[in-house]
């Protein structure tokens, strides 16, 4: 390796400056592009557009790259990355290929989906949006480049950071939920902790923040589907995590699948070019989302040819696996559609973003073999994730305080999610090794120790349709039990449960049933589960609901019903410890909602900032007539924003504000005392909201502007303080100006988004 890496550095030593270190001074963006200048003017036409190339890295099999038709084409210079290809030695192998056997011996660089963790699984990021951590959030994005990039990874296609307010959309379990200002923080928090202070290092990665932009607000909730909204709404509501990212120094950006104004956003001038650009100084590259130039012929925009074209001019630096820029743009420079600035721009970003990384110093940068044997999957990375995934859950109910459970007497665990290894980690854990995860029962049973008595029932399967089983059972994830019926299932767990004393009842989603391509109309508890919930409730037993779902849910029979809820999602390799540590009360939860859960789904969309009408309904009322409500159902969720409950009691004072009336630039300071009135030392987000009350455009009713993750021991009050600034106050106006503007405002802060205290000040300019 020592010999081939001589052989490299000489071949650029005419070439070669300091790799980056950090964010780019000018002096190291001049040496950057001076470099990059001297490189392009020895490439052909061909070795530029094969740069634009990332393709999938098919069945690369380790010391047979070369004879491979990817070999052939890294070689010939046609290839600029791959994507989701795992492990050192199989990277190491295709570098060689680029770094040696082609022409310019310019490095790839190598892409993975490591969107919650790369072999030690955290938490999906839904749930670690539950955290309200942001602190922990990026110590979870640093752990996951280090273990990735200690497996030859260095660019990876996180954060996800769309918003969305639809729970029967399955990425919904990809994003941070629905709110601006909570996913922004999150944003800054992945990027900051993927990157690193320094890009150039071997321990960071690249993050890629995706989907550029508005895929959460797919219409009906269906993956891939058409998104319309106004400017003012894009502006206000579902860009600004997008720009935070830019804003943190993000490396690169992904495009949507969806299209804006009519124009799918690949090939959207306006949306890569002139916002992400020239409005937000982005510098980096953009890269597609898999084969998204292809799709846009099915959107009706034209032939592969036209599309390509189409996404470079608008922007588009890098086609994914489509392979439309490697076979049509040379035509259509040939024929005047677009020019060779357009290839040398994109060729141009590509070739910076590997120098930002550090590949032309040293190629084999990722490639440290010790390192992938010493930093993946360690003890300590297993500890961060296992204290990550307690500060996810969610307690949503727990009636005459039901929970913690004591770890003593005789437990019944039950149900489909108790014992079952596959469904652990999540959706989009494509690096995990499922058979490291640790099950609820090996969680309670590692707990429990000898003393109490653990029965286990299955019960029921995640659900009884077999074909919607074999949908949403991607990886290989089936779970019908071919060998009992769903009745005999269901009486083997009726049987335990009356042995027991208490009954935690491990149920909901399949890992698969959220994530991409994984929408669902039904958002409630699947029949069957709901079935064998009903029996464990006529036992007579106390029942404790552990549930894994990577999106909100109606619960509205649950919450009736069953004495204890613990939202669970689903948290990662150190599932079924994390869940032991919490129900025993070894940790006290302190998860709160980042979306919405609905009362009904009829309700679909809902989300807290929302807008009043002009016939808005009064507070506590269901309905009145001529009023904007419902026949059947109030207008409220069954959990709002920003929801959730704790072993303990926190009590909240009034505001008290430094000030009432305010001008210009001035800070007001907004405090309130918390007491912790239960037995547990606890923590809890406490969360500002402001409101609007008159602005030049309609204000929602309520938009969070800060959040504070405090601990507090039992009985203790703390004082809780927030600065409000007018840079708070700001939104976009009609003319899509960013100012805020004079007037009175309504200042809460509260437990949730619903159960807040008020207080109002006006601000003069």
């Amino acid at each position: 390796m020592k010999r081939n890496l001589f052989i490299a550095t000489i071949v650029f030593a005419f070439l070669l400056v300091n790799s980056c270190k950090g964010p780019v001074s000018e002096n190291q963006e001049t040496k950057m592009k001076s470099f990059v200048d001297k490189l392009m003017q020895q490439m052909t036409l061909e070795e530029k557009i094969g740069q634009l190339n990332l393709p999938g890295s098919g069945d690369i099999v380790t010391g047979q790259t070369s004879s491979s038709d990817i070999g052939k084409k890294i070689r010939e210079g046609k290839v600029g990355g791959l994507l989701n290809i795992k492990s050192v030695e199989k990277i190491l192998d295709v570098q060689r290929v680029a770094v040696e056997e082609s022409r310019l011996k310019i490095p790839l660089i190598f892409g993975m989906d490591v969107i919650h963790g790369y072999q030690t699984t955290f938490p999906i990021p839904l749930a670690m949006a539950a955290s309200f951590n942001t602190d922990l959030i990026q110590k979870m994005a640093r752990i996951a480049a280090t273990e990735a990039s200690a497996d030859g990874i260095c660019w990876t296609y996180s954060p996800m950071v769309d918003i969305s307010r639809d729970p029967r959309w399955g990425r919904i379990a990809e994003s941070a939920g629905e709110d601006p200002f909570l996913g922004s923080r999150i944003a800054e928090a992945y990027v900051k902790g993927y990157q690193g202070d320094n890009l150039s290092d071997n321990n960071t990665v690249m993050a890629c923040v995706k989907h550029f932009a508005l895929y959460g607000a797919a219409e009906a909730g269906r993956d891939y589907n058409t998104t319309d909204m106004s400017r003012i709404r894009m502006f206000n509501e579902y860009l600004p995590p997008y720009k935070a990212a830019v804003e943190a120094g993000v490396g690169s950006v992904m495009t949507s699948f969806n299209e804006i104004d009519g124009i799918p956003a690949t090939g959207n001038r306006w949306l890569l070019t002139e916002i992400l650009r020239e409005n937000w100084d982005f510098d980096g590259f953009v890269v597609t989302d898999y084969t998204a130039i292809n799709e846009m012929i099915d959107h009706g925009m034209g032939d592969l040819q036209h599309v390509s074209a189409l996404a470079l001019k608008a922007g588009t630096d890098m086609d994914m696996v489509g392979e439309g820029f490697l076979t049509t743009l040379k035509k259509s420079l040939d024929e005047r559609k677009i020019s060779e600035l357009d290839i040398n721009l994109a060729c141009r970003r590509i070739l910076e973003a590997k120098y930002k990384l550090g590949l032309f110093d040293d190629p084999y940068k990722y490639c440290n073999l010790e390192r992938a044997a010493n930093e993946i999957f360690t003890p300590e990375n297993n500890a961060v994730a296992r204290q990550a995934a307690t500060e996810t859950f969610v307690l949503l109910k727990n009636h005459n305080q039901t929970l913690p459970l004591k770890a003593s007497g005789k437990i019944a665990l039950i149900g489909p999610l108790a014992d079952n290894i596959e469904n652990m980690p999540g959706m989009w854990a494509v690096a995990a090794d499922y058979t490291q995860s640790i099950t609820v029962k090996e969680g309670f049973k590692n707990a429990l120790a000898e003393n109490a008595e653990l029965f286990y029932a299955k019960g029921a399967n995640i659900v009884d349709d077999p074909q919607i089983d074999y949908w949403s059972a991607a990886y290989g994830k089936r779970t019908i039990d071919s060998t009992k019926s769903s009745e005999q299932l269901l009486n083997e767990a009726v049987s335990i449960a009356n042995k027991a004393d208490v009954i935690v009842a491990a149920m909901g989603e399949a890992a698969e049933m959220s994530g991409e391509s994984s929408s669902r109309a039904d958002v409630s508890l699947p029949e069957n589960q709901r079935k064998l919930l009903q029996a464990l409730i006529k036992t007579g037993k106390p029942v404790v609901l552990v549930l894994f779902t990577g999106r909100p849910l109606v619960l509205d029979w649950e919450d009736k019903s069953i004495p204890a809820i613990l939202n669970v999602w689903f948290a990662g390799t150190q599932t079924g410890h994390a869940i032991a540590d919490v129900v025993f009360g070894k940790v006290n939860p302190s998860g709160k909602l980042p979306a919405t859960f609905p009362l009904h789904a009829g309700q679909i969309p809902i989300y807290h900032s929302h807008k009043n009408t002009g016939r808005p309904l009064e507070d506590g009322k269901w309905f009145q007539k001529y009023r904007s409500n419902y026949l059947d159902v109030p207008n409220e969720p069954l959990y709002p924003f920003g929801y959730g409950l704790s072993y303990s009691k926190f009590e909240y004072s009034d505001i008290q504000l430094s000030k009432s009336d305010v001008f210009g630039n001035e800070v007001v300071k907004a405090s309130v005392n918390v007491k912790n009135t239960g037995n547990f030392d606890g923590k809890e987000v406490v969360q500002l909201y402001i409101r609007d009350l008159v602005g030049s455009i309609t204000r929602p009713v309520a938009e969070l502007k800060g959040f504070k993750k405090v601990e507090i021991k039992a009985g203790e009050t703390l004082e809780v303080n927030f600065e409000i600034t007018n840079e708070l106050l700001k939104f976009y106006n009609s003319q899509l100006v960013y100012d805020w503007e004079p007037g009175e405002f309504e200042i809460m802060i509260g437990t949730n988004s619903r159960d807040v205290k008020k207080s109002s000040l006006v601000w003069n300019k």
